[in-house]
């Protein structure tokens, strides 16, 4: 594959561990070899001057900066597409569309923000298009974003993935013109090359806050239902009762759980977050992260499994 460096089969390892860790460690919402360094640089002059959130000032360098909107769909920014789970939807290479196999499991690409290792190969930009992990340096430039020094895992994808992945990291390296689009609240990221072909990625949808199971860490979760109830484990001890959303916050009912004998440091964990959960606690969920915060200021963030 032209212009993709590879790593050894080894690190593939490590996407199968970061697999297992699903039902362990509710953490990071992409699969990376662990050797890919993380380097995504943004430049935007406010970004020093006011040390603000990477992109949360910055604009696109073309263009009016205005929303336009055709046949029902908007024109947006690219304002904020780091940080965001991307979906490949398609790749154009030559006029000729490749499309996103019903088989590719955890398809996800990401752009981390982090700071650049030149002695490791890859980075946190990237993620899997369902077979092989990817890595790469990215900078978004206004619109303009350009991936370097890509590197993948090595194992071996059956067709129609295999072709998928090998036309997706063709094109995916190199220098793009980034273009946002909007229909029904889904955005759409479109790449264009230098040479024309395209990648379109749909944004991931955040999930649903009713229905979702929570994992606030290995034993501990909680699931509210869309019948205004709750339930779901302290760590130890189980437990259910009535929970009410309304207007960013949740009315927590008082808790019914089982009576099992724990160690001291387990049931002073569930004494602290059975406080948490009581009475009216905040709530800011921000794609596949969940903070309750209780009115003493006394905060669990959970994330979605």
């Amino acid at each position: 594959m032209p212009g993709t460096r590879q790593i050894h089969p080894a690190a593939k390892n490590t996407a199968a561990k970061n697999t297992a860790a699903k039902n362990t460690e509710p953490i990071t919402p992409l699969t990376r070899p662990r050797t890919m360094k993380r380097t995504t640089r943004v430049k935007c002059a406010a970004l020093a001057a006011v040390g603000t959130t990477l992109l949360a000032a910055c604009g696109t360098e073309s263009g009016t900066g205005h929303d336009t909107i055709v046949d029902g769909e908007k024109t947006t920014s690219t304002t904020g597409i780091a940080d965001v789970e991307w979906v490949p939807q398609k790749v154009t290479v030559d006029g000729k569309e490749y499309v996103l196999p019903k088989n590719a499991e955890d398809a996800h690409i990401g752009f981390a923000p982090g700071t650049a290792d030149p002695d490791v190969g890859g980075g946190d930009s990237g993620g899997s298009v369902g077979c092989n992990s990817i890595g790469a340096d990215a900078e978004i430039d206004g619109d303009t974003v350009r991936i370097t020094d890509l590197v993948q895992t090595l194992m071996g994808c059956p067709d129609p993935l295999g072709a998928f992945e090998a036309q997706f990291t063709s094109v995916f390296e190199g220098t793009h013109k980034a273009k946002v689009t909007e229909r029904d609240g889904t955005r759409t990221l479109t790449l264009t090359s230098q040479e024309g072909d395209t990648i379109t990625l749909r944004e991931k949808a955040p999930p649903a806050l009713k229905g979702t199971r929570w994992v606030i860490d290995t034993k501990a979760h909680l699931t509210l239902g869309k019948d205004d109830t709750v339930t779901g484990s302290l760590g130890c001890n189980t437990f259910r009762g009535e929970a009410v959303v309304k207007g960013g916050v949740i009315d927590f009912g008082r808790l019914a759980t089982t009576r099992m004998t724990c160690g001291p440091a387990a049931m002073k964990t569930e004494r602290e977050l059975a406080g948490i959960l009581s009475g009216k606690v905040s709530y800011q969920q921000k794609r596949d992260s969940l903070r309750l915060t209780a009115a003493s200021g006394e905060s669990v963030t959970a994330r979605a499994e």
